[in-house]
């Protein structure tokens, strides 16, 4: 489903006219795709925002721009690192029925049996769907699992008309022993052993280099 949104053209470019762009409350974008030319947009921060909280970053926009209705698909943002508020967007232009390739986040839910220990070993995978039929993740449920069970990406349940492009046979989430307390104090007892012996070590190689230096000073 598409999320409506009006967007303006954008007519200064440049830092300057980004920050004055986002200080209005608007987020500074390009659509671009299917041989057009790419518009220079600002959507509404606060709805565009609200919309990547629901959807994700594939989220599709129905974009109403000078008049005109474009569908597009959300290809990428940038957050800003420390203030976390959208400093751009990179939007593609889609038709109706038209498929796309985009990666779909894997969420693990539930409690495997007990004595297991759940690893995740690929978080995202590859299909081709329609673009407006992407789902905003796969869930692997792992509800009573028992050691040794695991689920590879061939076993999502893809929507209807979608492709896997990964590779079918990628491990998504493995369920193995979980380690004993004895074992994992072991391992704990063992790197600290191997980090005072490193230490140890080191130090035996500073004292070494400080007598060679003192005895060049001698000579």
């Amino acid at each position: 489903m598409a999320n409506a949104l009006n967007a303006t053209t954008r007519t200064e470019f440049g830092k300057g006219a980004a920050r004055r762009t986002r200080r209005d409350g608007q987020v500074p974008a390009v659509l671009y795709g299917h041989a057009t030319d790419p518009k220079h947009l600002a959507l509404p921060a606060r709805e565009f925002a609200a919309v990547l909280r629901a959807d994700g970053t594939n989220a599709v926009l129905e974009l109403s721009v000078d008049g005109e209705k474009h569908l597009a698909l959300t290809k990428s943002v940038v957050v800003h690192p420390i203030r976390n508020y959208i400093e751009h967007a990179d939007l593609l232009v889609i038709r109706k029925g038209e498929k796309v390739t985009v990666e779909i986040n894997i969420v693990v839910t539930g409690e495997a049996a007990p004595g297991a220990l759940v690893t995740t070993d690929a978080n995202v995978v590859e299909i081709e769907v329609d673009a407006t039929e992407i789902p905003e993740q796969f869930e692997v449920s792992v509800e009573e699992a028992e050691i040794g069970t695991q689920f590879l990406a061939s076993s999502l349940d893809l929507p209807s008309g979608a492709t896997l492009i990964s590779d079918p046979e990628t491990l998504l989430v493995n369920v193995v022993e979980a380690p004993s307390e004895a074992a994992l104090e072991a391992e704990g007892a063992g790197d600290l052993a191997s980090n005072i012996a490193a230490e140890e070590e080191e130090a035996v190689e500073d004292s070494s280099a400080a007598d060679e230096a003192a005895e060049a000073d001698e000579n």
